[in-house]
């Protein structure tokens, strides 16, 4: 059995917002899996949310950023070890530099960006310096990149939440349109676009959930599958972006919201960082 330690559990109750006892209950039948813990709590009926994307992040810095003629974009998080530096104004100039310059470059992966010279020094070494002065672990946690017709930014205050959304055309009011999406993406923090780019994996991890928590609601074995396949469509409709409800108040969907403009407008990818 593993030995679970009071740090995973307050882990896992910050990340999930179930008791102490139930993480670690969760933790000890998981033998110390933090994912399975999470599972556990959801078929034990706690109200815990399915998407991972965005746990275990350090502290640091998250910002997005799209070039002059809104094509190209990218979002970027540079970590460290405690909010005290992450809120430091030295800090967060550095982080927009090196995503500055990752932007001018058209950077398309981490490694690209590490390569890149900023004042005469490699991204790579200039975290270095930046450990040295500041006596933390700092590092290029995350970055990507998106191309389209059109694209958009957002970076929730605080530099916490950072998003760039693609749409697929141009067309009047598309910089508000953008900007919209960019937002409801960083409040409602979808993981995907639709459902058939939902990974098999999460669509299987939460049939699974699913299932058992019907049986322990003892309908009959016939019911499952049924039962599974409704709350599945719902799953799908809170937590991809176009089936989602536009948080603008509209009582229409993020879809049929876009194609109130054009019938062809889409979103034809996303990328949101966040802090935990």
């Amino acid at each position: 059995m593993a030995n679970i330690t009071a740090a995973e559990v307050n882990k896992l109750r910050k990340q999930t917002g179930a008791g102490m006892m139930d993480c670690k209950k969760a933790l000890v039948e998981s033998d110390g899996d933090m994912e399975k813990a999470i599972d556990f709590l959801r078929k034990k009926g706690q109200k815990v949310a399915a998407n991972r994307s965005d746990r275990d992040a350090a502290e640091g810095v998250v910002l997005s950023k799209v070039n002059d003629n809104k094509t190209f974009g990218a979002a970027i998080m540079i970590n460290c070890e405690t909010d005290f530096v992450a809120k430091n104004e030295a800090f967060v100039i550095y982080a927009q530099s090196v995503l500055d310059l990752a932007i001018a470059n058209k950077a398309k992966t981490s490694d690209e960006v590490l390569a890149l010279s900023l004042n005469g020094v490699l991204v790579k070494d200039s975290l270095l310096d930046q450990i040295g002065k500041i006596g933390e672990k700092i590092e290029l946690g995350a970055y990507a990149v998106l191309e389209d017709a059109f694209l958009s930014s957002y970076i929730h205050p605080g530099n916490r939440i950072a998003t760039i959304v693609a749409l697929n055309k141009v067309i009047d009011d598309v910089a508000e349109i953008g900007k919209d999406m960019a937002m409801q993406i960083a409040a409602m923090s979808p993981i995907s676009v639709d459902q058939s780019s939902v990974d098999q994996a999460i669509i299987d991890r939460e049939l699974d959930v699913f299932r058992d928590v019907i049986r322990q609601e003892g309908k009959p074995e016939e019911l499952v599958e049924k039962i599974a396949a409704g709350k599945l469509n719902k799953f799908f409709k809170e937590s991809t972006l176009l089936n989602q409800d536009f948080i603008k108040g509209t009582k229409t969907s993020v879809s049929a919201h876009l194609k109130s403009f054009d019938k062809d407008l889409t979103v034809s990818n996303f990328k949101r960082f966040a802090l935990a």
